[in-house]
């Protein structure tokens, strides 16, 4: 298994793993309509204005995955770096890949200097939300609607203190 920084030539590979993830994982959450038109053009885009914070894991040469992440991007959260995204191919799920990524997206915020750490999640997300909670991320009573696909979805803040909850492990942080 290998963790790096995307490249720009990954960038469509990268966008397909948005798509799909999204596809599988928010049916039900967002609408059906707005994910059967997902196309991957739109994160193609995104992912090439910051490579250096968009990562991607390999297993045996291939993409499964991809994360993103930004340091102190919410004039809320001061110090704090965000997990930006965090998604897998759908056949790649439930094999120790997300905790992989999601571990290293904290070693990385950890290793810029950042206080703590935080995302947004649809709330009604349950198997998200109970992922996050299992590497110490605590819904922080933040709530934001987005409009996507003309529906008005919530999303709640999860926060992660470092040195106060498990570390990227799963050990209690020192």
């Amino acid at each position: 298994m290998e963790i790096r920084a995307i490249k720009a030539e990954e960038a469509d590979e990268i966008s397909r793993i948005y798509a799909l993830s999204w596809k599988s994982a928010y049916r039900g959450i967002v609408g059906d309509a707005y994910l059967d038109g997902l196309n991957e053009l739109r994160w193609s885009q995104i992912l090439l204005k910051e490579p250096s914070s968009s990562f991607v894991i390999l297993e045996k040469g291939e993409r499964v995955g991809t994360a993103s992440i930004k340091y102190d991007c919410d004039e809320n959260m001061k110090d704090a770096g965000e997990i930006v995204s965090i998604y897998l191919k759908p056949e790649h799920t439930g094999k120790g890949y997300g905790k992989a990524l999601f571990a290293f997206c904290l070693s990385k915020l950890a290793e810029l200097g950042c206080g703590s750490a935080f995302l947004w999640t649809f709330e009604k997300n349950e198997r998200a939300r109970a992922f996050y909670e299992s590497f110490g991320f605590a819904w922080d009573g933040q709530k934001k609607h987005l409009d996507i696909g003309g529906e008005s979805i919530p999303v709640i803040r999860y926060v992660y203190k470092f040195g106060e909850g498990l570390s990227a492990n799963g050990g209690k942080d020192t």
